[in-house]
């Protein structure tokens, strides 16, 4: 089975629409950027899921997920539950980048232009 492979399960449903209703300040931003195929090209889905996860973004082609982070990512029991699903990604072959909601919201240009760069490395 090839992991990743539009994975959007039906069961999930109610949860991805929930999350993309409910999408952060920093979420909603970074999606201006990345929808439409705007950086490089690119095609990234939003709230996708991805095997037991669903993560914030992310682009099948190059197995890249972005993920945005709010406050609450700074609990113990969060951060440990992030650690896993990040060990759990990258032993599939996905390339996992992150970012705090005020890396989006006050350095947007520094942040899009991490994303080029991590996009140019996997394109090459």
């Amino acid at each position: 089975m090839y992991h990743g492979y539009y994975q959007n399960k039906s069961s999930f449903n109610h949860r991805r629409l929930k999350l993309r209703q409910e999408q952060t300040t920093s979420e909603k931003l970074l999606w201006l950027h990345l929808k439409n195929r705007q950086i490089l090209e690119e095609l990234f889905r939003r709230q996708y899921n991805i095997d037991y996860y669903i993560v914030d973004f992310y682009c099948h082609k190059l197995k890249l997920i972005i993920e945005v982070d709010g406050d609450i990512h700074d609990l113990k029991e969060v951060k440990e539950h992030d650690e896993k699903r990040e060990i759990y990604l990258k032993r599939n072959n996905y390339h996992v980048i992150r970012f705090t909601n005020e890396q989006v919201l006050f350095e947007l240009e520094k942040t899009l232009i991490e994303i080029t760069n991590q996009i140019m490395k996997l394109q090459s």
